[in-house]
């Protein structure tokens, strides 16, 4: 197939096209046949396979291990400011369908690969944007992307106040880019704070778009908050690796008798503690700067069986294919003290937010951890990430969160 081209081109083998055909993006380095001529890094490349069949355009980046990140499969696209705003656009009224109109006040705007800009996060934080951009291709880009976005916001009504990078990421490094971190300005006033307000499930938070982790919040559980609150009411909740408060807060919200929040952080500690105040549920609710481990297995030598529902929410403990099987150890630890814990007809809230444990090595884990707990589990509801951090199914990376209600029986 003869394509007219003005782009540098690379050619792959056949094997690569035989995955990309499916609709994953991604080509590495150890499928490149022959690499593009007067390509720069970051710079728009065509892939053919050894065939000479078109595979699409993407982003090139020598330095990177993916080697090209494919932004588009037809050939008829122009890669102009127009492209990146109709992106941009796209992304925007995703999220105005599948979200409503209180939560798009706070939503993932832009998630990377599952809304074709390779590499981007854009997280919403009422008044403030939250930017981090993990593609060399894209950060070539981003005063056109970022402004596109400012004009569509501003466009339905929901201006904001300022774009806050939190590009203090080492994978930049290893793609090539500086690490940074700081206010973003082109057309909008730096803001005199870092840190908004934000009302998720009714529950207000203060949000450090400069020092909290990651962008600064996590948003993709906000529906399982939900769900794990409407089975709250009444009971004593222990909400372990509770970071911020969110699942300990919408818990205490939706009519908990206590609610007892863990977590090694004291930082983090504060800030739930400072966003209880805020709500006005303080008064029932507790807090300990404790390894989550080491206060679960203290609870069950002291026979402590106060807690009727355990919250489990871990950070990943695998971030590569390799470390999985010591990754899923600590997760069998983990669910199965929270089993011992229980009282029979408890309740346990648990997640995984590592797409390298997959939903079917998650359920292993949970089966295992019931057996080695000698307890059986009646599933109530499973989910995964919200809906402002779709899932493509060509691309397993944005399928990452999973999250299960059982009772213990």
């Amino acid at each position: 197939m003869n394509i007219e081209r003005a782009y540098p081109f690379a050619i792959v083998t056949e094997k690569c096209h035989k995955r990309t055909s499916n609709g994953h993006p991604w080509i590495y380095d150890n499928e490149i046949v022959t690499p593009p001529v007067n390509a720069a890094d970051g710079d728009i490349v065509d892939v053919f396979t050894e065939k000479r069949r078109y595979i699409g355009s993407g982003f090139y980046n020598s330095n990177s291990k993916i080697r090209v990140r494919i932004i588009s499969r037809s050939a008829n696209d122009s890669f102009d400011d127009d492209f990146w705003r109709r992106r941009v656009e796209y992304a925007y009224r995703y999220r105005k369908t599948v979200m409503t109109a209180d939560e798009l006040d706070c939503c993932r705007l832009v998630f990377g690969e599952a809304d074709f800009i390779p590499g981007l996060t854009v997280d919403r934080f009422h008044d403030l944007l939250s930017v981090q951009i993990l593609c060399l291709g894209t950060e070539k880009r981003r005063d056109i992307i970022l402004s596109a976005l400012e004009d569509v916001l501003k466009a339905d009504g929901r201006p904001i106040k300022g774009i806050y990078l939190r590009n203090d990421v080492n994978i930049r490094r290893l793609e090539g880019m500086d690490e940074e971190k700081g206010w973003y300005s082109y057309s909008t006033d730096v803001p005199p704070s870092p840190v908004t307000r934000i009302t998720e499930n009714g529950i207000i938070y203060e949000v450090d778009v400069e020092n909290g982790q990651k962008t600064g919040f996590f948003l993709d559980q906000k529906r399982n908050r939900r769900a794990a609150a409407s089975i709250a009411a009444g009971k004593n909740v222990l909400d372990c690796c509770t970071h911020t408060g969110s699942f300990a807060l919408n818990a205490a919200a939706a009519g908990a008798a206590h609610v007892h929040a863990i977590d090694i952080s004291q930082t983090a500690l504060d800030s739930a503690q400072k966003n209880a105040v805020l709500n006005g549920l303080s008064d029932r609710m507790s807090f300990e700067k404790a390894d989550v481990f080491d206060a679960l297995r203290a609870r069950i030598a002291a026979h402590d069986r106060s807690a009727d529902y355990i919250i489990l929410d871990p950070p990943a403990f695998t971030k590569s294919r390799k470390t999985v099987g010591s990754a899923g150890k600590g997760y069998l630890e983990l669910n199965t003290l929270a089993m011992r814990l229980l009282p029979r007809g408890g309740y346990l809230a648990t997640a995984s937010c590592s797409h390298f444990m997959t939903e079917r090595l998650f359920l292993e884990m949970l089966s295992k951890a019931a057996h080695d707990a000698n307890v059986s589990l009646r599933q109530i509801d499973y989910r995964r990430q919200c809906a402002d951090h779709p899932i493509l199914l060509s691309v397993e990376e944005t399928d990452y969160l999973k999250f299960f209600i059982f009772q213990v029986v």
